[in-house]
């Protein structure tokens, strides 16, 4: 019975449909929240409310309402699959046979630095901040700033455990320091954290900050990545203002058009509730242009009957070859699909052209041997993130 139950494993899902419980408790009727359901708390004061909605006016055309001038999206299964696991804890995650050694909690408390630059935690936050260069062209610190329990480009980075991530949320020094660096990445993104409620504003320099977040497209990876993070460290509340706020200013304020997909395909979907994913979806739904291009729910009542759901084509993913179902039984670090994007997009014209991952090159190599033969790319996949 024992080694029956030991190889055991969840059936994971095959369509974007299953993937996505966001509506399966909702109706189509039911009416949209008001404007106030924004997560936005009253510790704002009257002078930084006054200052942002004066910002308000400073934006960029909206797109037209024309099918002709919407972008040509559709949902990507790989997205909605890599998030579903993420939402559900890693299903069908191995624990690794290595001993724990509790690397990311021993980083966030300043006793090792990270590899491979051999940097130390407060190093970075006293002296990164602000050194837009540095964050921007630095492609190994994200992974140790924000660990998940999934490998990342950064082959030195260790993932996660369930009994590191409960350490980690009851050790104070190192959670001060944990938010402290979401401030600084949110000051390089032109946002400024407000509270310990996660509420969020534009900051100072957000003119210029946005312009260069329009066109830097591995910076909405990196937010997918600090998302997911927030939430296994123990800031889930932190997801929904931040997501909100890259909502109204992708959709509403033009200022972020290029994070439009992004946002919807992606940050969303990190949120595990799936109430406050329905609340931001119907926010969006609202500001959309053009409004029948919406992909994201709610399902209209003849879909919901039916076998399809909300954005997806309804055709299940190619079932796997015996030897791609070989390499997934294989004890080998997860990565994600999003990761990969990254992965593919930082080694160019190949893997050995990634200087910045140094020996770390073959283990990228191997990880997407085995993400490349389930998740096909197309001409500006990179793009769309």
């Amino acid at each position: 019975m024992g080694n029956l139950l030991g190889s055991w494993r969840f059936k994971e899902p095959s369509t974007i449909e299953e993937c996505d419980s966001t509506w399966g408790s909702d109706s189509e009727g039911e009416e949209p929240p008001a404007e106030d359901d924004s997560g936005i708390s009253d510790s704002i004061s009257p002078a930084e409310s006054e200052r942002a909605s004066g910002q308000a006016g400073d934006t960029s055309p909206q797109l037209m309402d024309s099918p002709e001038a919407a972008p040509k999206m559709k949902r990507s299964f790989y997205a909605a699959r890599d998030l579903y696991k993420y939402r559900h804890s890693y299903p069908n995650f191995r624990k690794s046979r290595q001993p724990n050694e509790y690397r990311n909690l021993r980083f966030y408390m300043n006793k090792i630095p990270l590899v491979p630059d051999g940097i130390y935690i407060e190093e970075i936050l006293t002296k990164w901040r602000g050194d837009y260069d540095k964050l921007e062209h630095n492609h190994t610190y994200i992974q140790w700033l924000f660990p998940l329990r999934e490998q990342g480009l950064n082959f030195y980075a260790h993932e996660l455990t369930q009994d590191e991530i409960k350490e980690f949320q009851s050790t104070r020094e190192a959670k001060r320091r944990f938010v402290a660096a979401y401030s600084m990445m949110l000051d390089f993104y032109g946002v400024k954290l407000l509270d310990k409620n996660g509420n969020v504003i534009r900051a100072p320099n957000w003119r210029e900050r946005f312009q260069h977040l329009n066109e830097s497209h591995h910076n909405y990876l990196r937010i997918t990545r600090i998302l997911k993070s927030l939430g296994e460290l123990g800031y889930e509340a932190f997801k929904a203002p931040l997501v909100r706020f890259f909502l109204e200013e992708s959709l509403c304020n033009g200022t972020l058009l290029n994070m439009q997909h992004s946002a919807l395909e992606y940050y969303v979907y990190t949120i595990r509730l799936p109430a406050a994913r329905r609340r931001l979806l119907r926010y969006a739904r609202q500001h959309y242009r053009p409004p029948h291009a919406f992909l994201w729910g709610p399902p209209s009542k003849k879909r919901a009957s039916g076998s399809v759901g909300a954005g997806s084509s309804g055709i299940r993913a190619p079932a796997p070859t015996p030897e791609q179902q070989r390499r997934g039984e294989e004890n080998t670090p997860i990565l994600s699909s999003h990761d990969a994007i990254m992965c593919q997009e930082l080694a160019g014209g190949g893997i050995n052209g990634c200087a910045e991952l140094g020996s770390s090159g073959a283990g990228v190599q191997r990880a997407l041997m085995l993400v490349e033969p389930s998740m096909p790319m197309k001409k500006g996949d990179a793009e769309r993130c």
